[in-house]
């Protein structure tokens, strides 16, 4: 009998698969950690690893059990190629200057909800200057300054690393939001597929990017 193996399943070295609950920026609940931790012992997973990009990978499921696991998990097992990764900001860190949790949520819904783009897009949102969440080697950063945010497009930290472009600087959350709706409509509408935003950003130019963003 053929398994049915369900989206977003990743199948591992050894033949068995991994399945990445959504957990956007990182923030997991009691709830959430309780139901990952039943899932994986009930279906036969080998363990729970921590990603780079702030989920939750569950490892080691046997292929006759990946689909079930994958229904069992609910709503956390629904899928999205794209994600935030985000630092606490000023919600909690004492150096963040603004709300990275808040505009990372905006951030995830928006891609959430995208399936016209090239290729994944990664995101990064860091609540100052120092940079925790990568954004300068994002696909799509945006860094808090003491003026604004900053808002970075086009970073990799993959095969070929490049550092992003930086799109526009001293703006609002929400003209930083627009922008990044902008470039995604460009890079959808000019991309090949598969093509990433880095080799993107190279071919057409910062100045490209910049009309794109109306800045």
């Amino acid at each position: 009998m053929t398994t049915t193996i369900p989206e977003g399943a990743v199948k591992q070295r050894d033949g068995t698969y991994a399945l990445k609950p959504r957990t956007p920026l990182g923030r997991v609940t009691p709830e959430i950690l309780e139901t990952a931790a039943r899932v994986a012992r009930e279906h036969g997973a080998e363990y729970i690893k921590l990603t780079s990009g702030q989920r939750l990978l569950l490892a080691g499921f046997p292929e006759e059990n990946v689909a079930a696991a994958a229904e069992d998990l609910g709503e956390l097992g629904r899928v999205c190629k794209h994600y935030v990764q985000a630092c606490p900001g000023n919600e909690t860190c004492a150096h963040g200057l603004d709300d990275s949790m808040g505009l990372g949520k905006r951030i995830e819904d928006m891609l959430f909800e995208r399936d016209d783009l090239p290729g994944k897009v990664k995101a990064g949102v860091s609540g100052c200057p120092r940079c925790c969440a990568e954004s300068m080697v994002r696909d799509i950063g945006l860094v808090a300054t003491p003026s604004g945010w900053r808002v970075i497009f086009g970073g990799n930290a993959g095969f070929k690393p490049r550092v992003g472009d930086v799109v526009a600087e001293k703006v609002t959350a929400d003209e930083a939001l627009d922008i990044v709706r902008k470039l995604l409509d460009f890079y959808a509408r000019e991309g090949k597929p598969k093509q990433r935003t880095a080799r993107f950003a190279e071919k057409v130019g910062l100045d490209a990017l910049r009309r794109a963003a109306r800045f």
